[in-house]
């Protein structure tokens, strides 16, 4: 009991480690590119360094799941801490924009794959009935990441600024947060090293790895993120080289499948797959991704526009959202351990799609205003919401190694996360394609008044009732997002139920200790 708990320990500290570093760069950004030499009005020259960690979270997830169901869990674990020691180092000492995206592409591929493999450590030390409420544990490490990486990086950064010896040696302070990576990374392989199990699985029973396949799929996926990433939204949906990427996408998904009917060696093998529980699982998993990219742009473009709020305020706002989220995900897991995967994920769901019917009732005086047991409004439904897409992480984990067999567990679990992220790809690009269409339609009959042939008084009063108009077309779009939102929601609920059942004896004697 006790090695298994350190084991998954260790794993979910890495996840936590993991989880933090994508969104150092948030607070950051601006001192990286400066002392590389990029303008701070050139920002743009910026975006590969996010959008490389992105390419490599998502693109190798699948391959290094299915090398961890083919060669151990350990073996990847170590291997993937020593590929994000790699790439921090590689970051911290990188003298040129192209050595840093380089560094945080490899950060990326390393650090994605330890969510997965570590899902799929719980599948193999924990029985069917205890393993939720472990889940949801890792879950609420990866989502407390979020939460805490911004600050993490600024804190850390500021910290070694004050010791005049750290500041004699690197006088900028943000390498730092990649450097102190190296001597975390170090203490995560001693412990994965002693408490980790050698195998999950007879090697003997296990074939090689479909690398064809899975770089196929990695193509696609990371074209499909290129694809995705706008930096400038405000000119189009998609930049300009979104659709041919997407064509790109679509011609790699063809012969990914193609390949596959044919390989011998398999990135995912049909057999003893229960096919449709597991694309419903991966159908939940994105639509729980799409909301929580809606929340996480749309709250702070709120606060900022209509509340007039400043991107710290906004960003503190977002906290009541992001501190939810992972207490929703340790309850998720100890719920589904004792009623079934499938009511909490229904639930969980049910109850974010409230929080984002309460959501779309907020306009420019919200914070005037009260919802749920007289809290004020902008707490309690960032919390309601928060807490519900929380409730479904665990869940969707625990179903989805319940309906593929053990030597599959890796690449199921890989399956989960980057279904997640894809969602959140997908549901950015749709929201930033509603939002332009909505408040064009909305303010198309709109015409700023000039002070020509008027007194100022009414330039005035015109210019007022522009502002209002203007005001009451952002209020309307937000509302329209956040209700539409709710509705996808309520189509997770749907297909929460669709999800199986589990055995009732083993609902019953569940135990997430």
């Amino acid at each position: 009991m006790g090695g298994r708990r350190w084991a998954i320990g260790a794993a979910g500290t890495a996840v936590l480690l993991a989880a933090l570093d994508a969104y150092v760069v948030v607070g950051l950004l601006v001192d990286m590119v400066v002392d590389l030499g990029i303008p701070v009005n050139r920002l743009e020259r910026a975006t590969p360094i996010v959008t490389g960690f992105l390419l490599g979270y998502v693109a190798a997830m699948p391959l290094l799941g299915q090398a961890s169901d083919r060669y151990g869990r350990r073996r990847v674990l170590q291997l993937c801490l020593l590929g994000f020691a790699a790439g921090s180092a590689l970051t911290a000492a990188a003298g040129s924009v192209p050595l840093l995206v380089a560094g945080r592409a490899v950060q990326g591929i390393a650090g994605g794959a330890l969510l997965p493999v570590t899902m799929a450590l719980v599948a193999d030390l924990w029985p069917e009935r205890r393993r939720a409420g472990v889940l949801g544990a890792v879950g609420a490490a990866q989502e407390i990441g979020s939460v805490l990486g911004t600050l993490y990086g600024v804190g850390v950064a500021a910290l070694f600024a004050s010791w005049p010896l750290f500041a004699a040696l690197q006088p900028e302070s943000w390498r730092w947060v990649f450097w102190v990576n190296l001597p975390l990374a170090a203490i995560a392989m001693l412990v994965v090293q002693l408490t980790v199990p050698r195998s999950a699985a007879r090697p003997g029973d296990r074939p090689g790895v479909d690398l064809i396949g899975g770089a196929l799929l990695a193509l696609a996926l990371g074209l499909l993120v290129v694809a995705l990433y706008n930096p400038d939204p405000s000119r189009s949906v998609l930049p300009s080289w979104g659709w041919p990427a997407l064509a790109g996408v679509a011609a790699l998904v063809v012969a990914f499948v193609a390949y596959e009917r044919r390989a011998r060696v398999r990135l995912l093998d049909p057999a003893g797959v229960r096919m449709g529980a597991l694309l419903t699982g991966l159908g939940v998993s994105a639509i729980s991704g799409a909301a929580l990219m809606v929340t996480l742009v749309d709250v702070e473009l709120f606060a900022q526009t209509l509340l007039r709020m400043t991107s710290a305020e906004s960003a503190q706002l977002l906290v009541r959202f992001l501190v939810a989220l992972p207490i929703g995900a340790l309850v998720g897991g100890l719920l589904a351990a004792r009623c079934g995967e499938k009511w909490v994920s229904a639930a969980g769901l049910a109850l974010a799609a409230g929080g984002f019917v309460l959501m779309s009732r907020w306009t420019p005086q919200v914070r005037e205003s009260s919802h749920l047991f007289g809290m004020p409004a902008l707490d309690s439904d960032l919390a309601v919401a928060g807490f519900g897409l929380g409730l479904v992480i665990a869940p969707l984990s625990a179903v989805t190694l319940r309906v593929v067999p053990a030597p599959s567990h890796g690449v199921a679990s890989a399956a989960v996360v980057v279904a997640r992220m894809t969602g959140m790809l997908i549901g950015l690009s749709a929201l930033t394609a509603f939002g332009l269409w909505r408040f064009r339609d909305l303010t198309r009959d709109l015409v700023p008044p000039l002070p020509i042939g008027i007194t100022d008084e009414q330039f005035n009063d015109r210019l007022a009732a522009f502002s209002r108009a203007l005001e009451q077309a952002l209020t309307t779009e937000y509302q329209e997002i956040f209700l539409v939102t709710a509705g996808l929601c309520g189509l997770g609920v749907g297909l929460s139920l669709l999800l199986p059942r589990r055995d009732r004896a083993a609902v019953r004697s569940g135990d997430p200790a």
